[in-house]
């Protein structure tokens, strides 16, 4: 399964995997109340904080990991199997899809984001929600390759991907950054400069100019959500060896012992 399909793709194959909707927004806005205004056909939806994540704390950052059981949990609650192709969607061209992309990725399941979002969608949407069995699914454990912490950022020697805005990146917003700044040696590459002006991600190459050739990355950003975008566009520009910080700057930069950079400008 190709790691972006189209919404022309979507609509011949809506029986064939199991599409959810991943809605979330930073300014508190409630991504269930946008899904039940309409969704597409079949969706299901999973929340970002209580189904993706495990409980926020200033020692873990705002969206920590889930335990593998709890994932699991959450994925047979709406009924995807082991190996049930899944196709995730958002309406803001994947900034939250990516994270339940990056998540099932890792452990080799059939995933994929609908590039270009909701808008995407050539179809009507539907308020109706999908009548789903609940499914027993075995916990897997998270690939330790593929995931790091705060200390194997600090002694990180490749690519150090920041995908928040480069204003953030520079000198951070007081109101959702705990400090002003970045993790020192990251680089800044906003997650949306992934998309083109209609909101679709760029070719590949496109993708390999603006992060260089494939090599080892990380990739964080405010929460660990955004940051599987760029996650998703090195994926798609050629990279293999790709980890996610999931604490990212809201565990780094709320401890005052870790260090901090602060520029105009990324490299």
């Amino acid at each position: 399964m190709e790691s972006l399909v189209s919404g022309a793709w979507l609509a011949t194959h809506l029986d064939d995997v199991r599409l959810v909707d991943v809605r979330w927004y930073l300014d508190g806005r409630s991504g269930r109340a946008a899904y039940d205004s309409g969704h597409l056909p079949g969706a299901v939806w999973l929340d970002i904080d209580g189904d993706l994540s495990a409980p926020a704390s200033t020692a873990a950052g705002r969206h920590p990991l889930p335990t593998p059981e709890h994932f699991a949990a959450a994925l047979g609650r709406v009924g995807i199997a082991t190996g049930t192709p899944v196709v995730a969607y958002d309406d803001s061209g994947g900034g939250q899809a990516s994270r339940l992309w990056w998540m099932l990725h890792v452990l080799g399941e059939p995933v994929a984001v609908l590039d270009g979002g909701l808008a995407a969608w050539p179809g009507d949407l539907t308020i109706d929600e999908p009548r789903v069995s609940p499914v027993e699914r075995a916990p897997a454990p998270w690939p330790a390759d593929r995931f790091v912490d705060a200390d194997a950022v600090a002694a990180w020697d490749g690519l150090l991907v920041d995908a928040r805005t480069e204003a953030r990146w520079a000198a951070g917003d007081p109101a959702i950054d705990p400090r002003p700044g970045h993790v020192p040696g990251a680089v800044s590459r906003f997650w949306q400069g992934n998309l083109d002006e209609a909101g679709r991600f760029r070719p590949a190459e496109e993708l390999r100019a603006r992060f260089g050739e494939p090599r080892s990355a990380v990739a964080y950003c405010g929460s660990g959500v955004t940051a599987c975008h760029d996650l998703l566009a090195m994926h798609r520009a050629g990279f293999t060896d790709l980890r996610l910080y999931p604490g990212s700057w809201s565990q780094w930069g709320a401890d005052e012992q870790r260090p901090v950079e602060t520029g105009d400008a990324s490299s």
